[in-house]
């Protein structure tokens, strides 16, 4: 287990964000080139939206939290999305098989500590799960502050990601990738991606799919948010309200490619 270090005394150096335009179609790419086995615990109203999100992307999906199983399932997989949305018994025990699984088998794996800030219990089960070797952890302002006691900036993003040895993903209007002495900005997105439900699950589930054909986890991070960023965009465009853009997003990832993302990504 990683034991993370106090976060108060880093000043992070950040330089300027490379090219994660060029990198995120890259990535685009090899996804459809390598079709990466994703193992999803995830909010029970989110399975079949990440699902179709990830085969969307060209990814091959599986959802079971059965503890007899899961074990079997993650070996096999080339990444992992540890999503806390609905914490019952079952998926507490999937989880805990599930990321020994991962780090005995190599295989990266996302935490999305969703709702952390409403429970007490669940913040501090996260807590453990962030010192267990996520290549990324995926929120919200909100989940940050509650996580890692620290109102977020990107010092304590950076000094965060610094501590505990991996990325710090934080979605908003503008998103922020954070890796110790990397700082990246994300401005691609649209308002109704926030009003379809499991949208961010499954933002979080593709971030899970660029790592595992991405070995940098800052850029696979950043790649991830840039696509599903792009999508949204362009799903905007043609739907008339949050359910046409529940389809339409899915419609655009299936037909996003590489020029698109190289003329529309905001990264910086």
């Amino acid at each position: 287990m990683h034991t993370p270090r106090d976060l108060t005394n880093d000043t992070p150096q950040m330089p300027a964000a490379a090219d994660l335009a060029g990198a995120a179609a890259a990535v685009l790419a090899s996804l459809r080139a390598r079709a990466p086995r994703v193992h999803c615990i995830t909010n029970a109203v989110a399975q079949n939206f990440t699902a179709n999100v990830l085969l969307a992307a060209g990814c091959v999906p599986s959802m079971t939290v059965d503890p007899e199983e899961i074990a079997a399932f993650v070996a096999r997989a080339d990444g992992l999305l540890v999503n806390l949305g609905t914490l019952d018994r079952e998926r507490r025990a999937a989880i805990e098989i599930a990321v020994e699984t991962a780090g005995k088998d190599n295989v990266p794996w996302v935490l999305d500590p969703v709702f952390v800030d409403r429970a007490p219990p669940r913040a501090a089960f996260a807590r453990v799960l962030a010192g267990r070797g996520p290549k990324a952890v995926r929120l919200n302002a909100r989940e940050f502050a509650t996580l890692a006691e620290a109102e977020p900036s990107p010092k304590s993003l950076a000094s965060y990601a610094k501590a505990y040895a991996t990325v710090v993903a934080l979605s908003g209007e503008t998103d922020m990738i954070a890796e110790g002495a990397r700082l990246a900005s994300i401005g691609n997105g649209h308002p109704l991606m926030a009003k379809v439900t499991a949208m961010g699950c499954a933002g979080s589930a593709l971030v899970a799919a660029c790592l595992a054909v991405e070995p940098d986890p800052w850029r696979a991070a950043a790649a991830g948010l840039t696509i599903i960023g792009v999508a949204g965009e362009l799903a905007a465009a043609k739907a008339q309200g949050p359910g046409s853009f529940a389809v339409a997003i899915i419609d655009a990832l299936y037909s996003l490619d590489g020029p698109a993302l190289l003329q529309r990504a905001k990264v910086s």
